[in-house]
């Protein structure tokens, strides 16, 4: 009797399919704690912006798909499932693994598409799987991928997006271009807690700006998107980043949000107009190249984690 496939959850964010989804989506984002009329119409003003809905479950799909090709070559039997699961939206990660364990899934490897760990990002979303495996009443054995924020494959991706944008200015101004790799806010208390968030983000930002040839004082690190809570987030934040370089002489900038890999609000919006407005106030040129979503580079070290774990776990 052949064994049973091994399971892939894929876990993302989520976001919503329309201007309609929108309290509904924040709703669960804070908990169901009330939303105030103000803040709903500068999110729905700010998804209405990038086209009224989030991309980010087609790209996440799209993602999948690259590396279940990887996994599951054509001339080989098919030895991993692939399965899709959002946090915050459709297709919830609970419901899927529900799917999971109706199609009598037993071992599965989860990956969150976030490279760095946070008890307040990914250790949420095994909490979800959790949850899941006790409503539904199933028993699956799961083996996390915790972080991959210094994986080669990785690095390799970013490096090759900061390429992609020094190429966009004149050969003999790139010595001068300054890259601001970010990753997402998350509120201070967590340093406090010895979360490895900000050691993760920051060595992310090295490995790439190392392997990309940039000298110490052409990169920084800040953050962006925090959240609108009256606590106090991990800063600076890159509207505000970007100004304080400016007063330092710098007006050649390059975007790397080394903390995100597919396009969402926090990129599309957050970076590409929000950031954008404030450069161009102070005369900035601020260049941010596209996502990885599927990038072959990043696809392949996907593929390559998964299996990884699949291997250490003794399932292959």
């Amino acid at each position: 009797m052949p064994e049973s496939p091994i399971g892939v959850l894929f876990m993302a964010y989520g976001g919503p399919d329309s201007l309609d989804d929108l309290p509904g989506y924040l709703s669960d984002i804070r908990a169901g704690r009330s939303t105030s009329k103000a803040i709903l119409e500068e999110i729905t003003h700010n998804y209405r912006l990038i086209g009224g809905s989030s991309p980010l479950l087609q790209l996440t799909m799209e993602t999948v798909h690259a590396v279940m090709a990887i996994l599951n070559p054509p001339d080989q039997e098919e030895r991993f499932q692939p399965y899709l699961g959002m946090r915050h939206w459709a297709p919830w990660i609970e419901e899927t693994v529900g799917d999971m364990i109706e199609d009598r899934i037993d071992r599965a490897v989860s990956i969150v598409l976030a490279p760095q760990y946070s008890g307040m990002s990914i250790a949420k979303y095994q909490k979800k799987i959790h949850a899941g495996l006790q409503f539904y009443r199933g028993d699956i054995a799961f083996s996390h991928i915790q972080s991959y924020h210094n994986d080669f494959g990785l690095i390799d991706a970013f490096v090759k997006r900061v390429h992609l944008a020094l190429q966009r200015f004149p050969a003999e101004d790139r010595d001068r271009v300054h890259v601001i790799f970010s990753a997402h806010s998350l509120p201070t208390r967590i340093l406090k807690e010895n979360d490895p968030y900000p050691v993760q983000f920051r060595e992310t930002a090295s490995l790439v700006a190392e392997a990309a040839g940039l000298s110490e004082d052409q990169w920084s690190t800040c953050y962006q998107s925090e959240g609108r809570s009256p606590e106090p987030w991990l800063g600076p934040q890159l509207e505000d980043y970007i100004v304080d370089l400016a007063n330092q002489g710098i007006h050649n900038m390059i975007s790397i949000p080394v903390g995100f890999v597919s396009d969402h609000v926090e990129i599309l919006y957050d970076i590409d107009i929000e950031a954008q407005e404030v450069a161009k106030k102070y005369s900035i040129r601020l260049e941010r190249p596209p996502s990885l979503n599927s990038d072959p580079i990043f696809v392949q070290a996907l593929a390559r984690l998964i299996r990884t774990q699949a291997v250490q776990s003794g399932w292959l």
